[in-house]
C-alpha cells in the first residue's frame, strides 16, 4: 500500500484516497495502543484519539525506502503521541521547561531511530542525534515516569467507574515488561546463545543450574557466560 503510495502524484485524490485507505487499515492497531495506557485515569476516548493522531503522523512520516517494516515505526510513534499526552496534562513534580521540550524531541528521535536502525536506540544513540549530552536524556527518561498521580477515587471516562476498582492483584510479569523495554536495545547485540541464558535467568528467574540441565553444560559455564554477557551490557551501555 505504501509502494502504490509513493508513486501517486502529490496533493492528487488518488493520493488523499490511498492515504486514507492505509490508516483506516491500521485504526485498529491504534486502539490497541490507547488500551495499553488504561485505566491511568485518562478516558479512553481520549486516549484513542490521541493514539490515532500519532497513526497520521507515523503514515505520513513513514519513509518506505529506509526498508524497515511500517509497523515497527508506527508503533512507538503512538505510543509516544499518548506519552506526551499524559505529559503534558500535569506532572507530579515541578519539572524545567528544557526537560519537558527534550521529551518531545527524544519521542520523535525515538520513532525515527527506531526505523533506521530496526531496533530501539540506545541512551548515547538519542544524545547523538540531538546533540545532548547523554546524561541529560537520561534523567529527561527518568522524569517522565514524574505523571500527575490520580486519586483512587477519581472516575475513569465518563461512566461511575472509579481507578479504585480497577486495582486488582499486581500482574507478576509487569516488571518484566518493563526490563524488556530498557534492555531489548542492548539485547540485540548478544548472540542468540546469550541472550537465551538471560531470557532464562532474568526473565524466567530460573536458576543456574536449571539453565545449564536445559542447554546441556555445566552450572560453571553458565555462571562464566552470564559474567562476560553482564560485562559486555554493560560496556555497551
Amino acid at each position: 500500500m505504501f509502494r502504490v503510495l509513493e508513486e501517486l502524484p502529490l496533493g492528487s485524490a488518488a493520493r488523499s484516497h490511498q492515504r486514507e485507505c492505509i490508516i483506516t487499515r491500521c485504526l485498529s492497531l491504534a486502539d490497541h495502543v490507547a488500551a495499553h495506557f488504561s485505566r491511568r485515569g485518562e478516558s479512553n476516548e481520549d486516549l484513542v484519539q490521541v493514539a490515532r493522531v500519532g497513526l497520521v503522523s507515523a503514515v505520513d512520516r513513514f519513509d518506505l525506502s529506509k526498508g524497515a517494516d511500517f509497523m515497527a515505526f508506527a508503533v512507538p510513534t503512538m505510543m509516544g503521541e499518548v506519552r506526551r499526552h499524559f505529559r503534558d496534562h500535569g506532572w507530579s513534580m515541578h519539572v524545567p521547561r528544557a526537560m519537558r521540550d527534550l521529551h518531545v524531541q527524544l519521542g520523535r528521535a525515538t520513532a525515527d531511530l527506531f526505523q533506521t536502525l530496526g531496533r530501539a536506540p540506545t541512551a548515547t544513540e538519542l544524545a547523538e542525534v540531538l546533540g545532548v549530552e547523554r546524561q541529560a536524556v537520561v534523567e529527561c527518561l527518568v522524569a517522565g515516569d514524574a505523571y500527575q498521580l490520580k486519586s483512587l477515587d477519581a472516575p475513569i471516562g465518563d461512566g461511575d467507574a472509579r481507578i479504585a476498582d480497577t486495582v486488582g492483584n499486581l500482574d507478576g510479569e509487569l516488571e518484566a515488561v518493563t526490563d524488556r523495554e530498557t534492555v531489548s536495545a542492548l539485547l540485540a547485540t548478544l548472540s542468540a546463545r546469550e541472550r537465551g541464558i538471560v531470557r532464562m535467568r532474568f526473565f524466567e528467574s530460573m536458576t543456574q543450574s536449571q539453565i545449564a540441565a536445559k542447554i546441556g553444560v555445566s552450572q560453571m559455564q553458565v555462571s562464566r557466560i552470564l559474567s562476560s554477557t553482564m560485562e559486555k551490557l554493560r560496556t555497551a551501555a
